[in-house]
């Protein structure tokens, strides 16, 4: 039996839906089932019922809940301790993150510094729903996301609104503007990743394209932003959307770069961390992630 089994069995006797309990823990549908398959064997009784059009627990995993959320509780508080202890808590602090970050990051460290010194930090780049998942499994202490609202058992910093640039070709009639209204854009191809690799990005482009008055003509998907703006740069018909932390990267003169009109596409930074984190460490870091928002408002 693993804990990662009853993390699952937890997460969908809370949900009653196999889908939500894996969007909740960022992870594939099939590896929760698969799971807790695997738990309703090794304990030799069927947690839920599944004959019907919804999933029910059985009077076994009703009685086991309450059981499976003390486990989960013991070992959040067990590794807590174990990191006090042995000073890890507060020596390491290991952090997700994105690969447009820019100078936000060099923020970020210098807000944390004015309070906090001596801890070693590690980054890793990861996509999204990867970051989201490794803190949930406590293998990092908080990571950089964008566009989440709320998540069941994290908490959720707020850093910056960040509205993307339109990227295009240089050689496009719209390129000799200075600013766009996102409507000039009906009808050119959107080079967008899918909603799949990230929804937040995806729905909201197409949230204010429709509120801009029409239906977004979809290219092909992006692969990746480099790629996709080799792609419009060497004359493909096509418009994406690029993060102001990365623009820095864009060096082609085939490209041209313009904001958008009343910013209709705004995406939120937060830095997330689990609801259990360390008291002190909770306060350092909200601390600095309020100082690093009011610097941020003071420079535009």
């Amino acid at each position: 039996m693993e804990l990662r089994q009853i993390r699952y069995f937890v997460t969908v006797a809370e949900e009653l839906h196999f889908g939500r309990a894996a969007e909740r823990l960022h992870i594939g549908q099939p590896a929760v089932s698969q799971q807790v398959r695997r738990l309703e064997r090794e304990l030799r009784t069927q947690l839920f019922d599944r004959s019907g059009r919804t999933v029910t627990l059985t009077e076994t995993g009703l009685a086991l809940l309450s059981e499976g959320r003390d486990v989960l509780r013991a070992m959040d508080s067990f590794a807590s301790k174990a990191h006090r202890l042995t000073g890890l808590g507060a020596a390491t602090f290991r952090v997700g993150i994105s690969s447009a970050l820019g100078p936000r990051l060099d923020d970020f460290l210098d807000a944390l510094a004015e309070r906090d010194s001596g801890t070693r930090f590690e980054f890793q780049t990861l996509d999204a729903q990867t970051r989201l998942a490794e803190v949930y499994a406590g293998r990092l202490d908080a990571a950089f996301v964008r566009g989440v609202e709320g998540a069941p058992g994290l908490r959720l910093l707020p850093l910056w609104d960040e509205p993307p640039v339109v990227a295009l070709p240089a050689a496009h009639p719209l390129a000799a503007q200075e600013r766009l209204d996102l409507g000039d854009l009906a009808g050119l191809p959107l080079r967008l990743t899918s909603r799949r690799e990230n929804a937040v990005l995806y729905d909201a482009v197409v949230t204010a394209c429709r509120a801009a008055g029409f239906e977004p003509a979809f290219g092909p998907p992006s692969t990746g932003l480099q790629d996709t703006l080799a792609e419009i740069g060497a004359g493909a018909a096509g418009w994406t959307l690029v993060y102001p932390m990365a623009v820095g990267t864009v060096s082609s003169r085939r490209i041209s770069l313009l904001p958008l009109n009343g910013d209709p596409v705004t995406i939120r930074m937060s830095l997330a961390l689990r609801e259990n984190a360390d008291q002190a460490r909770l306060e350092l870091l909200t601390e600095a992630c309020a100082r690093m928002r009011r610097e941020i408002v003071g420079e535009s």
